[in-house]
């Protein structure tokens, strides 16, 4: 499944699931993925070395933290973290995202695996 050719309703596709920080994919397209994901709380510290990766909040609000400052994003905003740069997500209240990054990406980067890392799994 790629999500062409076929309508995508987000609002729908949130409804299928309810973990955190298990990001769905929902559709690819030139070697990047679509996903859709629901934040609460903090992730962890990371990077990619070499994939930068875009966030764009659909539902709620969530704070991109970095080293040296913190971006506060709500609906309808969205950020680009530039390969390389140390972030994390921290979220209060649940949110909804929807990201865009390389097929295949690793969500916590160059970190060891932890209980969060994913590439993300296909949402039916």
């Amino acid at each position: 499944m790629n999500g062409q050719n076929k309508r995508i309703r987000l609002s729908d596709a949130l409804a299928t699931f309810s973990d955190h920080w298990s990001p769905r994919i929902i559709a690819e397209l030139n070697g990047q993925q679509v996903k859709l994901a629901k934040f609460i709380g903090a992730f962890d510290w990371h990077s990619h070395a070499d994939e930068d990766e875009m966030f764009l909040v659909i539902d709620g609000s969530f704070t991109m933290e970095f080293r040296d400052r913190s971006v506060e994003l709500n609906q309808g905003d969205m950020i680009v973290v530039p390969r390389g740069v140390e972030h994390r997500p921290v979220a209060e209240k649940e949110c909804s995202v929807m990201l865009v990054e390389p097929a295949g990406l690793v969500n916590t980067g160059d970190l060891e695996a932890s209980e969060k890392t994913t590439t993300g799994i296909w949402l039916d």
